[in-house]
């Protein structure tokens, strides 16, 4: 188990292969990126491919080949969740030893039915492992932690009490266990990615410290939003076009705050990001969990006007 921090800046940008990057993905992808390479660090990639029934074929490539396009070349070995899941068995196996976890047989009906989170009924039941879920026994919560960019974030005192699930009923591993095993083992010093996951820090910091493990800075970057609704792949949120990605790369700059010159709105990847590390400056990003778009596709916006 890693429990010393590196000496070394250490970033990371963890996608889902549920489809290909778009212009939301690719804000958090880029953030990332430039925090680490500001900092002359390391920047890795992980593929959290967990949950295969959300997978679609092909997309984790398609991934892999829009970053490489986009210029933004990872560090290290890529590493897949999916190859994992002798880490996270073996993590679970001594907290199971040690009572921190329980068996639930709750459905979603039935906590949805008690308020819509759980009320820690199976915690002293005994229960078998059979059609079960694995829930963290939540002895320690957190209920608020500070982020570089939003400032200090508070949850409800009942979300951060939750006793949450670690393993599903369908033996998936969860993505609250499987994140912080993950950025633990990789040594990430800063977890850099979109605001949509600011309540679930608190859970990941709990489970940091019942690892004993250093806990990683915090920023959640500001959502790309279109009509109200988060770009995401479920909302059919287009491709990038990798076959000219270079203003897709410079509205992302512009999102983040960075003011990059009009005149390299049509230069090629390489040129922009030449610019982009050493004048890359977090206090120029917008604070605030989200930033309306005038337009869903990246592609259609207008081209900046020259001075």
């Amino acid at each position: 188990m890693n429990t010393t921090a590196p000496d070394r800046y250490t970033g990371r940008f963890a996608p889902s292969p549920s489809g290909p990057l778009h212009f939301g993905s690719l804000v958090a992808a880029l953030g990332s990126y430039l925090q680490a390479r500001s900092l002359a660090g390391r920047w890795l990639v992980r593929m959290e491919d967990l949950d295969p029934p959300r997978e679609v074929p092909g997309a984790a490539d398609d991934i892999l080949r829009t970053l490489e396009a986009l210029g933004l070349h990872w560090d290290g070995e890529l590493v897949y969740q999916s190859r994992r899941h002798g880490r996270y068995r073996e993590i679970l196996n001594d907290w199971a030893g040690r009572g921190l976890t329980y068996h639930c047989h709750c459905t979603r009906k039935q906590i949805a039915a008690a308020g819509g989170l759980y009320t820690g009924h199976c915690r002293e039941l005994g229960l078998p492992e059979q059609n079960a879920a694995v829930r963290l026994n939540m002895t320690t919560p957190v209920y608020g932690f500070h982020d570089r960019l939003q400032g200090e974030v508070n949850v409800a005192d009942a979300l951060a009490e939750e006793d949450f699930i670690v393993r599903r009923r369908d033996g998936l591993y969860a993505y609250n266990l499987a994140v912080v095993i993950d950025d633990m083992d990789a040594g990430v010093t800063e977890v850099v990615r979109g605001a949509d996951l600011l309540e679930p820090t608190v859970r990941q910091i709990a489970l940091y410290r019942l690892l004993h493990a250093p806990e990683p800075g915090w920023l959640h970057l500001p959502l790309a939003v279109h009509g109200g609704h988060k770009l995401s792949k479920q909302n059919h949120a287009p491709a990038l076009d990798t076959r000219a990605p270079g203003p897709a790369l410079w509205q992302a700059l512009a999102f983040l705050g960075q003011r990059p010159p009009a005149e390299l709105f049509g230069a090629g990847t390489a040129e922009l990001l030449a610019w982009a590390v050493p004048n890359w400056r977090l206090e120029r990003v917008p604070r605030g969990p989200h930033i309306e778009l005038n337009c869903a596709d990246s592609s259609h916006f207008q081209r900046p006007a020259l001075s």
